[in-house]
């Protein structure tokens, strides 16, 4: 550990001098103060990017690990000197040196950065005699010089400051030609395997040499001891040349003669896949030089593998619809395979579902199933009628259509999506027709007292289905049709009903169409009574008919008629006319108008009540009624009715008789009755009764 111990009363250091002898160090001399053990000297360069400590025990000290030419700013750490500048010197060239003779050496170097001469020393080993040569070249021809000699160089960079360098030694011995190596002729090579391919270079071995440099035509080399060594790295694709030379202390031998080697082909540059048709791929790639076959291996992301070997630049695989393939090709010759180029993935294209299944679930909206496909990441459905599409993206495999027309053949098709290759559109269409459309009702008729004829709109195709129905409280009436009309039969009196029509055809039922209301005429009264009250005067009475609420009932004859509007189940009608018959009508009508014809049986009124009644008498206790018929019928019966105070009296007149003769008592005062005989044999009540008194005076009686 390095540690500053300050004098009590501290001296301020100084940096006497700073300067380099070798290009990463820098010596610093300074004065020394008084109780410090050691010291720190600082390096800094002007950017601030490199800063370093070192640890001194006293002056000078040299500061290590520096740049090459690199100005540093130097100070000593206690109580802090003022900094002084020092650059670094430069390093020295790497020489190369050769022996291209006996006498001859020739030596090279890189130029050096910041140099701008060179001092070059050359001394043969034994000798003291040194030579010393300042040049500006990076290269130098030595002459003259003894065979089989060895012989040592020293240069030094100098740079514009006059400062010299580092110093690089290098020795070559001479080459003698009577001692030098054979030709190490033949060679062989052959490419090594591994991590990292070389060229193994095999070689004759030659009596006298110490070692060997195999070199290639590209300028790689290796060197052994034996009769082999190993070039590497090798380079794909290459085809070049290898020569050995042998080497002992006299020199080189002359360099085998050439021998070509080519080594393992480089990958293909380019590598794509094409799909020319589905379910059929082919892998292709650019030409490779030096190949003599290739292998492309194909893996699905799945795991299945494939390969393919070929001479050709193409192979063709089957490839399903929704994987991911990854490709690669290996160039392949006699030196070995090219390493792995390219790995190429391509995605087919997903999968059509093959259960897809479509259903109406209701009139205007398909509901769509499928099962997940491979690859597919989105799913379009669509429906399409002629120019009409209507679209549904989902990523779930189900899909609802809605807002369809109704009657009408939508082709459905699921196309899966994926966003490498987009979509598949050759999937197969799956027809499907929407429900009927709803009928209108355009008119509803009564026919008669239980039909109602229905008229409505066949917005459908021909043959389809309607239905009409009555729905009451308690009972429904229905009809078919494939037209416009249907009638509604067998519809009891009285009731009310909603009437709707549907239509059906083996997609399904559309809606029903908006109900009508429907009211059937009252009934008509089971019974009906009409009783004649006097000549001109009936009552008619009738049982309640179900969903009457008034009744207007009718007596109607060639010679008259009589009528009345009632809410009650009686009517007075008068203007009856005697000896008529009338037929009997009655007219039901409900609380909203509705009416109901109701016929009966005829009425006869009954004969007329005869007229100018007066009596005779024809013996002591016996009297003659006479009267005046009105318009009866010839053999209109009568009956002729005496009441007195003592005895009545009773006669019938027939075949239109109007005399009759009863028996009486002389003055007694009677009512005289003459009334028509009904055709039942009944008789009249309501004829007028006329009061006499009988006083005989001779054969005539006064009344």
């Amino acid at each position: 550990m390095c540690v500053v111990i300050p004098h009590a009363s501290p001296e301020v250091p100084s940096i006497e001098q700073a300067y380099s002898k070798q290009s990463d160090s820098i010596t610093v001399e300074f004065t020394e103060v008084s109780g410090a053990t050691s010291y720190i000297l600082r390096a800094e360069t002007d950017d601030g990017d490199f800063f370093s400590e070192t640890c001194v025990a006293s002056s000078p000290g040299t500061v290590v690990d520096l740049q090459p030419y690199t100005e540093y700013s130097l100070s000593r750490r206690s109580q802090p000197s003022y900094p002084v500048q020092a650059r670094t010197v430069v390093v020295a060239p790497r020489l190369n040196t050769t022996s291209p003779s006996n006498n001859t050496i020739f030596v090279s170097w890189s130029p050096v950065e910041h140099a701008v001469n060179y001092t070059l020393s050359i001394i043969r080993q034994g000798s003291d005699a040194r030579h010393t040569h300042n040049i500006t070249e990076h290269m130098m021809k030595f002459e003259g010089l003894e065979g089989g000699m060895t012989y040592c160089f020293k240069i030094t960079a100098w740079d514009a400051l006059g400062r010299a360098g580092d110093v690089f030694n290098a020795c070559q011995i001479t080459r003698k030609h009577d001692k030098s190596p054979m030709s190490p002729d033949p060679v062989h090579t052959f490419m090594t395997q591994g991590r990292s391919v070389g060229l193994a270079v095999y070689w004759q071995d030659v009596q006298g040499a110490q070692n060997y440099t195999a070199w290639s035509s590209n300028g790689q080399n290796c060197s052994s001891g034996e009769q082999h060594c190993v070039i590497k790295p090798m380079e794909c694709g290459q085809n070049q040349t290898v020569s050995v030379t042998a080497y002992n202390k006299a020199g080189p031998s002359r360099p085998s003669q050439p021998q070509d080697y080519i080594t393992f082909p480089c990958p293909p540059e380019r590598v794509w896949i094409e799909e020319h048709e589905a379910g059929s791929c082919r892998v292709m790639w650019t030409e490779v030089p030096l190949t003599e076959r290739y292998v492309a291996y194909i893996k699905r992301d799945d795991g299945a593998e494939n390969q393919c070997n070929t001479t050709t630049t193409t192979c063709q695989f089957d490839c399903v619809c929704g994987y991911t393939y990854l490709t690669t090709v290996f160039a392949n010759n006699h030196a070995g395979s090219s390493p792995q180029g390219l790995v190429v993935n391509y995605t087919t294209i997903p999968c059509c579902p093959d259960d897809v299944s479509v259903e109406l679930v209701s009139t205007e909206t398909l509901e769509i199933m499928w099962s997940p496909v491979r690859g597919a990441e989105l799913y379009e459905t669509t429906a399409t009628e002629t120019d009409d599409v209507i679209h549904c993206n989902d990523t779930a495999p189900l899909c609802a259509l809605s807002d369809l027309m109704c009657d009408t053949v939508y082709s459905v098709v699921v196309t899966p999506c994926s966003e490498i290759r987009g979509c598949n559109r050759t999937c197969s269409p799956h027809t499907h027709k929407t429900a009927p459309c709803s009928p209108k009702i355009v008119n509803v008729t009564q026919i008669d007292d239980s039909t109602v004829r229905v008229l409505i709109t066949t917005p459908n195709t021909p043959n389809t289905n309607y239905t009409v129905s009555a729905v009451g409280r308690t009972d429904r009436h229905t009809c078919h049709t494939q037209s416009n009309s249907c009638d509604l039969t067998q519809l009891p009196c009285g009731m009310t009903y909603e009437v709707t029509a549907v239509a059906t055809t083996a997609q399904g039922r559309s809606l029903p169409s908006y109900s009508i209301p429907l009211e059937t005429g009252p009934c008509c009264p089971t019974s009906l009574n009409v009783t004649q009250v006097t000549q001109a005067m009936s009552n008619v009475s009738w049982s309640p008919g179900f969903g009457a609420r008034s009744y207007i009932t009718a007596l109607t004859s060639p010679r008259g008629h009589a009528k009345c509007h009632t809410l009650d189940t009686h009517c007075q009608m008068g203007c009856i006319i005697c000896g008529t018959n009338y037929s009997v009508s009655l007219e039901a009508i409900s609380s909203t108008g509705h009416k109901s014809q109701c016929n009966y049986h005829g009425f006869s009124s009954s004969a007329c009540c005869p007229t100018a009644v007066k009596l005779y008498r024809v013996s002591n206790n016996s009297m003659r009624v006479f009267w005046r018929s009105s318009g009866s019928s010839p053999t209109q019966k009568h009956t002729v009715d005496v009441y007195g105070a003592a005895s009545n009296s009773t006669c019938t007149a027939t075949n239109g008789r109007n005399s009759c003769d009863v028996q009486v008592r002389c003055g007694d005062v009677y009512t005289v009755v003459v009334a028509p005989v009904g055709w039942d044999g009944s008789k009249i009540s309501f004829c007028p009764r006329r009061m006499y008194s009988v006083i005989f005076r001779g054969k005539r009686s006064v009344g």
